[in-house]
């Protein structure tokens, strides 16, 4: 049987945990920019406290690494896990305050591949928040770091499609320039979400 010095105290976990909700909400919140006659400003500015929400509990987390003295596994591993957490969140809050700040939902219609992004998204989310607790056992991670790299290959491949569409002379050349960097933030964020796996992953083997 394996022994552990290492304290298994939940708030770590709480807190981990609490971040990656977060991600549901932000996801929850783009998903409503389909919706008819949405009120594209409050979806930002609900953003926008999520954003602010999970950068208290990044601050929280790392208050609460410097006052413990034993942490439930590495530092370092504590700090980088919390930080791409926070990292996923400025995208998604990147994301939506785009689209308001350039008028984007006022299009006749937004591309189908950037609702495709955002579901992947949003499944990313879904995968993540319900890996967190897990982190508590080490047990039951590996189908959620598979499925999450999984899914970031599938947002590459939306992603390539969409950037295929902006260029297509579909839309004029101002919005091109706008959509594209609305793409960039959205694939910046598939990639974070993979970036939280893979760090799981490591967590999980140094733990085994």
């Amino acid at each position: 049987m394996k022994f552990s010095f290492r304290p298994t105290e939940g708030a770590f976990y709480e807190l981990f945990t609490r971040a990656a909700q977060n991600l549901v909400r932000g996801t929850a919140l783009l998903n409503e920019l389909a919706l008819p006659g949405v009120d594209v400003q409050s979806v930002s500015e609900r953003l926008t406290e999520v954003e602010h929400d999970s950068d208290q509990i990044t601050h929280d987390l790392y208050k609460k690494i410097n006052s413990t003295f034993i942490t439930p596994f590495d530092r370092e591993d504590i700090y980088r896990l919390g930080s791409l957490l926070d990292d996923v969140m400025d995208h998604l809050e990147a994301v939506g305050d785009l689209l308001y700040l350039y008028g984007l939902t006022e299009l006749p219609a937004l591309p189908r591949e950037l609702h495709e992004m955002v579901n992947v998204l949003d499944q990313q989310a879904k995968l993540t928040a319900e890996a967190m607790p897990r982190l508590k056992s080490m047990k039951d991670l590996e189908d959620y770091w598979i499925e999450c790299n999984r899914l970031e290959n599938e947002g590459d491949r939306i992603n390539r499609q969409l950037l295929v569409r902006l260029f297509s002379g579909e839309y004029d050349a101002l919005t091109v320039l706008k959509m594209k960097e609305v793409a960039d933030e959205l694939e910046a964020a598939c990639d974070a979400f993979e970036h939280v796996a893979n760090t799981v992953e490591t967590i999980a083997v140094k733990e085994s």
